[in-house]
C-alpha cells in the first residue's frame, strides 16, 4: 500500500464492541460560571469608533 491508502476491509465493519470502553469528550469539563467586570476611561463613543477602525482594517486586509 502506498502513502495515504488504507485497507478497505477495516472500514466495512463499523460496529463497536460493548466490551470496549469508548472515551468521549466532555463538553462541560471546562465550564465556568461567574462574572467579569472591568472599568474603562473610554466613553462608549470612543469604543464604537475603535471598533469601526478595526472593522475597516479587517476589510482592507481581506481585500489584499
Amino acid at each position: 500500500m502506498g502513502f495515504g491508502s488504507y485497507d478497505e476491509s477495516e472500514q466495512q465493519n463499523g460496529t463497536v464492541s460493548e466490551d470496549e470502553e469508548a472515551e468521549g469528550i466532555s463538553v462541560h469539563e471546562d465550564e465556568r460560571e461567574g462574572e467579569v467586570h472591568f472599568e474603562s476611561d473610554a466613553s462608549t463613543d470612543d469604543l464604537v469608533d475603535q471598533l469601526a477602525e478595526i472593522k475597516a482594517r479587517d476589510e482592507d486586509d481581506a481585500e489584499e
